[in-house]
């Protein structure tokens, strides 16, 4: 296996165990504020890219209900957390390698924490095909965790369990958004707290289409 299938199998294995950790978790919430103020049409329709199990969606239609939710995972078990969770909204298994299949367009679409298993390739490719998903002036959230991609590899738990975890710096994806159209709006960084985990910072970026 490579490492997105391990990594994959892992989030597959564990997802009651993400659902019951992240959940409820307020730490990102003035985050997913900030993309909901962006979005100015109340029946927005939104793409919520590695949805796991649809904690980010559960807020957003919490927040605002007249979204129009769809969501993509490549781990079955977290699509059918998220479907449990969000009867409203729509989800499927799918690679967030391969959205450019997806025949439509939307508002806004949110990316939260899959930068962090794709690599500097994937990456690039994934903001050249949410461009051409998003209508001109769609919003695009975007989160990682924020070092130098040398220190990217596999983390391992307690139990065995490997995700490879690919870390990315501001730059390069700035310099990826500006060149496929992209007008960056709002940049943010937390320091990931070290009770939750391993210490890290995170990154947040905001972006129009243009």
């Amino acid at each position: 296996m490579d490492k997105y299938e391990i990594t994959v199998g892992t989030f597959n294995k564990l997802a009651d165990a993400y659902q019951e950790k992240y959940m409820d978790d307020d730490f990102y919430f003035d985050t997913y504020d900030t993309f909901c103020e962006l979005i100015t049409n109340d029946n927005a329709a939104i793409l919520d890219v590695a949805c796991g199990p649809g904690n980010i969606s559960k807020y957003l239609l919490n927040k605002r209900p007249g979204f129009k939710i769809e969501g993509i995972d490549l781990a079955p078990n977290m699509v059918e957390l998220a479907r449990i969770n969000n009867p409203s909204a729509s989800f499927q298994v799918m690679d967030s390698r391969e959205i450019s299949a997806i025949n439509k367009q939307f508002d806004a679409i949110m990316c939260g924490f899959c930068f962090p298993y794709l690599s500097r390739e994937d990456v690039a490719r994934f903001i050249d095909d949410a461009r051409k998903l998003l209508k001109n002036d769609g919003i695009l959230y975007i989160s990682t965790m924020e070092d130098d991609y040398q220190k990217s590899g596999f983390q391992t738990s307690g139990a065995g369990d490997q995700v490879y975890i690919h870390y990315h710096r501001f730059e390069y994806i700035s310099h990826h958004l500006n060149s496929n159209g992209f007008k960056i709006i709002e940049v943010k960084r937390k320091a990931f707290p070290k009770e939750k985990g391993l210490p890290a910072t995170d990154l947040f970026v905001f972006a129009q289409a243009k």
